[in-house]
């Protein structure tokens, strides 16, 4: 029998750790999860709201991906992707059928995802015979991803600074102005890039009037339209993709985060008109659908394929989204508005009040939530919260805003 998993606590800080100082970490560290819960060293239980960023869409440890996972890592870790998978296979056919999609590639991260959306796109007009349309329109407050392309895709200045200039084919508008929409369709125009819930950017809905509009324009001009559901997929909006809400399909779309209930896995998603440049030796990745994602991917759609998963997800969402808005009329103008759908959730707060206060403020209250752009905190629980846990972080996020002068009922 094998030896128990001893883990060793490490300092909350550490100006001397070996790890590359990228991330602005909160002074916190945690050796063990459960559910919506998370466990430090000492013992102490934290309210997880923000299930690293819209990962862990199951909470921790969820008993069918780990019996799915170590299942896996007994029989099978990697064999490369020059042999047939039948991991592969069976997850690809599944969202497949439960999707507009024609055609899967696999790899580890959201990033990779809209790389692989934007080389479709460029690749099928190549293919095609137009090889001159290869620029995208994208949109201001997007977040694709940190290589060079997607950042230039989103063309935040924060993100590209000291990374030279900014890779070329991307003409990046304001999200509702018409006007620079259809000025910037051009014959290099290739594709249209959004996502239906702009999350890093704000936690700002993206009206189904204007993904309809989208859709419409990429008819009428031969261009592909790519949605970025990295955030959004997997349930997270009480249907399976945030685009359904619209009655919209696209021609190429970007998931990860969810799919992988924890585990690194992202994919791509195609029409097989759209899929139809994509052939042997024009993209490739390692480790992408390696056996082990494989086989959590496919657990994790066990359980949010099960029928009635996404109807709970629904009226959870409806039970926290009535909670968020007592606190905001009881927030004596603190919070300015509650935003986002299903279970990705936004508190916008008062300029007063920076988001990043608020998430350093919420973790005295032993709750953690995620920062986002315009001011606003979101609120990612778990897909499968317990009644009982969304009530306990209503009153944590409550409790929090008394920290800054607002009501705490």
């Amino acid at each position: 029998m094998a030896e128990p998993l001893t883990i060793e606590p490490v300092p909350a800080t550490n100006s001397n750790s070996a790890v590359m100082a990228t991330y602005a970490r909160q002074a916190i560290s945690f050796v063990r999860g459960e559910g919506s819960w998370l466990f430090t060293a000492d013992g102490e239980r934290y309210l997880d709201f923000g299930s690293g960023v819209a990962v862990n869409s199951l909470g921790h440890a969820h008993p069918h991906l780990v019996a799915a996972l170590t299942g896996q890592a007994s029989q099978l870790w990697h064999t490369s992707n020059i042999y047939r998978s039948p991991g592969q296979e069976r997850l690809a056919q599944r969202l497949c059928a439960a999707s507009f999609a024609d055609r899967v590639f696999f790899c580890n991260s959201g990033t990779e995802a809209c790389e692989g959306a934007i080389k479709t796109a460029r690749r099928y007009h190549y293919a095609n015979g137009n090889p001159e349309r290869w620029r995208i329109i994208t949109f201001e407050g997007a977040f694709h991803g940190r290589t060079l392309a997607a950042l230039a895709a989103a063309a935040n200045p924060k993100y590209l600074e000291g990374f030279g200039t900014p890779a070329d084919g991307f003409d990046n508008i304001p999200l509702n102005d018409p006007e620079a929409l259809a000025a910037a369709i051009g014959p290099q125009t290739a594709a249209i890039m959004i996502e239906p819930i702009i999350g890093e950017g704000g936690v700002r809905v993206v009206p189904a009037e204007m993904l309809q509009h989208l859709r419409q324009l990429c008819d009428e001009h031969g261009l592909l339209l790519i949605f970025d559901e990295v955030q959004t997929g997997v349930g997270r909006t009480g249907r399976l993709f945030a685009h359904e809400h619209a009655g919209v399909k696209p021609d190429i779309m970007a998931i990860a985060k969810g799919i992988g209930g924890g585990f690194p896995l992202g994919a791509f998603l195609a029409t097989e008109k759209a899929a139809s440049g994509m052939i042997a030796g024009t993209h490739g990745s390692t480790f992408g659908g390696n056996p082990l994602a494989m086989a959590v991917g496919n657990a994790v759609l066990d359980v949010v394929l099960t029928p009635g998963f996404l109807d709970e997800v629904t009226r959870k969402a409806a039970r926290l989204r009535q909670s968020l808005a007592e606190i905001k009329d009881n927030s004596s103008g603190l919070v300015l508005e509650v935003r986002g759908n299903g279970l990705l959730t936004g508190l916008k707060l008062d300029p007063g009040i920076p988001a990043g206060d608020f998430v350093t403020a919420a973790l005295a209250e032993h709750l953690l939530l995620i920062g986002a752009g315009d001011n606003v905190v979101r609120i990612l629980p778990p897909l499968n919260i317990d009644e009982a846990d969304i009530v306990e972080g209503a009153a944590r996020i409550s409790r929090t805003l008394a920290h800054f002068g607002g009501s705490s009922r």
